[in-house]
């Protein structure tokens, strides 16, 4: 649950607001004059780990074989593209 306070008292509290979203896992809507202006709480991290990925790709669905003849092709046949100017 998410704790209502004001902007006063979050500019009164910020030390006390952040600890407790830091090692308390709390939550904060900070309202001025009873609108909700923002939200305080715990960041989320980012992305998946590693063995999470590996996880996902094992029980995902395998390439058939034409799929993978297709890719094949696709790379045997790419033009040839010219060399940059900068390259020696």
């Amino acid at each position: 649950m998410k704790t209502r306070i004001t902007t006063t008292e979050a500019s009164r509290k910020f030390s006390e607001i952040l600890n407790r979203v830091a090692y308390k896992g709390e939550s904060f809507v900070v309202e001025r004059s009873g609108r909700p202006v923002c939200e305080i709480r715990p960041a989320q991290e980012e992305g998946i780990t590693t063995q999470e990925l590996v996880e996902i790709l094992k029980s995902a669905p395998h390439p058939d074989k034409a799929y993978l003849d297709i890719l094949e092709e696709i790379t045997r046949n790419q033009p040839t593209v010219a060399p940059l100017p900068w390259e020696r």
